[in-house]
């Protein structure tokens, strides 16, 4: 029995949701290990059986690419992008990423077959993506693939990045055979990309709270991170006084408490804060650790709060080192802007949502996206689907397979209009527009 388009999604969705599957519902497919191999291996098994050329870049983004207005998908036409990446955090969500990329690629599908059957008139392809190492759990910066693409990051640079056991990008990458090339001829080139689409949950309880199964998002927060060392001096845990000490663990365990405490100094919810990676060294059980590395995560709407509480923890730091006889030494990184969405792109989400009887409300994200770096060269559009308790990053996260669906619904609908140039011409500052001070 030939089964519906939206039960093939679901049926995709929960074969690849098995793909480093964990025994309590997560998955763990971190960047460029061999679980995202087998995830990468399906991607391109699933377009290649539908006749679309594939291609990697330089960076380890995979491309499909879906012919609509161009001749057996050429170089002719510009293209629409759509996706969202395949990689987990360590014990992460079956749901988060991985739902934009199926949900992309099924998209396509019915866009495919639609323009195929005379009821849409394209202009543009489609191309599905899956961008590399966008949660950027065993490769810092996150958001890496989308962000070499767009010019924000240097790919070589990003290559050279190791993860904790020194393993490069470009050494991790090659060993699972997707270090591809620039040169790709299924590579479309920045300048053909007219318009982004990407759909993902929502990783907050918004649209739950308010029985809404659709998002549009319209905005960005203001983040930035704080590479921290706590240094101290090794030395026995048994032999060495409690006065002789220099212990970098004490440092850093207050160097955590402040991050807690200086979302206290602000209103309620306008600044959030998390310590998100610790390395300890020695990291002996009979050892006072002499290191300590830290990322610390400040995010807020209003960038001048993330200003005020960086320059407060730097104050801080000046007080732990007094207070502890250690060194703290601060570095600022990854200083994400707010980012806007094109209006058009929002109230475009809006108008299918009303096509298809379904409420819809606008919305920032707290959290980055590739669609935040693509944004910055294509107009681009950003759609939230609902999670259960606001989870994420967590083997629990959970969204419905009703509300994927009508995810998925949504996700082709925008796709059909930015096809046929909804959004073309259509500028994507990525800043304020002239009426936000």
């Amino acid at each position: 029995m030939t089964q519906t388009p939206e039960d093939a999604f679901l049926t995709a969705f929960h074969e690849v949701a098995m793909i480093g599957a964990t025994d309590a519902g997560g998955v763990e497919r971190q960047a460029a290990t061999p679980e995202d191999k087998q995830t990468r291996d399906w991607f391109v098994a699933f377009a290649r059986e539908r006749g679309w050329t594939t291609g990697v870049d330089g960076i380890g983004n995979l491309f499909a690419r879906v012919p609509l207005a161009s001749t057996n998908g050429g170089d002719d036409a510009r293209v629409i992008m759509a996706g969202s990446h395949l990689d987990s955090q360590p014990k992460g969500g079956r749901f988060d990423g991985a739902y934009g990329v199926l949900a992309a690629l099924h998209a396509a599908e019915q866009v495919e077959a639609k323009v195929r059957d005379g009821e849409v008139t394209a202009t543009h392809d489609i191309v599905v993506v899956d961008w590399f190492n966008e949660e950027g759990g065993r490769f810092a910066p996150s958001i890496m693939g989308s962000s070499v693409y767009a010019g924000l990051m240097d790919r070589e640079e990003m290559l050279e990045v190791t993860d904790l056991t020194g393993v490069s990008v470009r050494e991790a990458l090659t060993s699972i055979e997707y270090l591809g090339s620039d040169d790709d001829p299924g590579v479309p080139p920045v300048d053909s990309v007219a318009g982004y689409a990407e759909i993902h949950i929502e990783q907050g309880r918004i649209l739950e709270r308010e029985g809404l199964p659709l998002g549009a998002v319209d905005s960005s927060w203001y983040t930035q991170k704080l590479d921290i060392e706590v240094l101290g001096e090794q030395s026995h845990t048994g032999a060495t006084a409690m006065g002789d000490r220099h212990d970098a663990l004490v440092g850093a365990a207050h160097v955590i408490l402040l991050f807690q405490e200086v979302c206290e100094r602000f209103p309620a919810e306008t600044l959030v804060s998390s310590v998100g990676q610790v390395t300890v060294e020695p990291n002996s059980p009979i050892v006072v650790n002499s290191r300590v590395h830290l990322v610390g995560d400040l995010r807020a709407n209003d960038p001048q709060i993330v200003k005020d509480a960086r320059d407060w923890m730097i104050e801080q730091f000046r007080e732990v080192e007094q207070k502890t006889a250690l060194r703290v030494v601060a570095k600022d990184f990854d200083i994400r802007p707010n980012r806007y969405y094109p209006i058009e792109g929002v109230e475009l989400q809006e108008k299918v949502a009303a096509d298809q009887g379904k409420g819809i409300r606008r919305m920032q994200t707290m959290a980055g996206h590739d669609s935040v770096a693509m944004n910055t060269v294509t107009p681009s559009v950003m759609m939230f689907i609902p999670s259960e308790d606001g989870v994420s990053h967590c083997e629990r996260e959970f969204t419905s397979d009703e509300d994927m669906v009508t995810g998925l619904d949504a996700l082709v609908g925008v796709l059909e209009r930015m096809v046929e140039g909804a959004l073309d011409g259509v500028s994507y500052p990525g800043s304020p527009p002239a009426e936000i001070s």
